[in-house]
């Protein structure tokens, strides 16, 4: 494994940029160098593993001998796989292990160089912001760009229909118990008596009779005489008999 120089990256930044170069490398060996990679991944080789390198390089070689090693490992074999799959399923493979490694690596040096909370936190966040190789090398990635430029589409559309809505929209009355009670007094204000032909009073008791001639007894004979509303008094009933007309509707303000 000699495609690029050994360094030691130590603050958080360095990490991220050691993981970019790595990165950028294997997403090179993937995509654009596909034709080559696929030719150096023979089957007939033994164990080989993608490596990527800080200087945006790639290499197909054999794992490293000592042990344990200076750097955690790729996956092995990735050339065992290469004619027993199709080619976009097994590049795609080599790509999921690919992330694995490139986070392994990066990890490893927040360990070794005594990275805090705070300071993991903040590569993962690094990191988490870039599209993983997996996601560039099946085109997930572009996909989620369209989808993140729909989004803000979409939200405007809507809040633009809202505004419009909210423009001619009519405004509520503020005091709805009052609205009703308007109208309440417009609708009886015309009503008239229908034994003297006086307006609605809304200090007065009113009952209006829908009662059957036939089916009552003969307390009722007054005010079957009217279909409509009318001052008890007039038509000589009392409250207390007015109860007692369980078919009749009183309204009583």
């Amino acid at each position: 494994m000699d495609g690029g120089a050994q360094y030691n990256p130590r603050t958080v930044e360095e990490v991220f940029r050691d993981f970019k170069g790595r990165r950028a490398g294997m997403i090179k060996a993937l995509t654009s160098d596909v034709e080559e990679f696929y030719q150096q991944c023979d089957p007939e080789k033994e164990n080989l593993c993608l490596y990527g390198f800080p200087s945006e390089q790639w290499e197909v070689n054999l794992p490293a001998e000592e042990v344990p090693p200076e750097l955690p490992e790729p996956a092995l074999g990735i050339n065992f796989a290469r004619d027993g799959m199709q080619e976009k399923d097994w590049l795609s493979l080599v790509a999921v292990h690919s992330d694995a490694w490139l986070l392994s690596v990066a990890f490893y040096f927040g360990a070794r160089f005594g990275f805090d909370k705070a300071d993991r936190k903040r590569l993962f966040n690094m990191i988490n912001d870039l599209p993983t190789v997996f996601e560039v090398v099946t085109g997930a990635s572009k996909k989620q760009q369209k989808e993140k430029l729909s989004v803000p589409n979409n939200s405007s559309n809507k809040s633009k229909s809202n505004s419009k809505a909210g423009k001619f929209s009519k405004p509520q009355p503020k005091d709805e118990e009052e609205g009703l009670d308007e109208e309440d007094e417009d609708e009886h204000g015309e009503t008239l008596c229908g034994a003297c032909g006086e307006n609605y009073a809304s200090d007065e008791f009113w009952i209006c009779c829908d009662i059957s001639a036939a089916t009552r007894e003969p307390v009722l004979d007054i005010a079957r005489k009217f279909t409509a509303w009318a001052v008890c008094c007039c038509i000589h009933l009392e409250g207390v008999i007015a109860d007692c007309l369980h078919t009749s509707r009183m309204l009583i303000l």
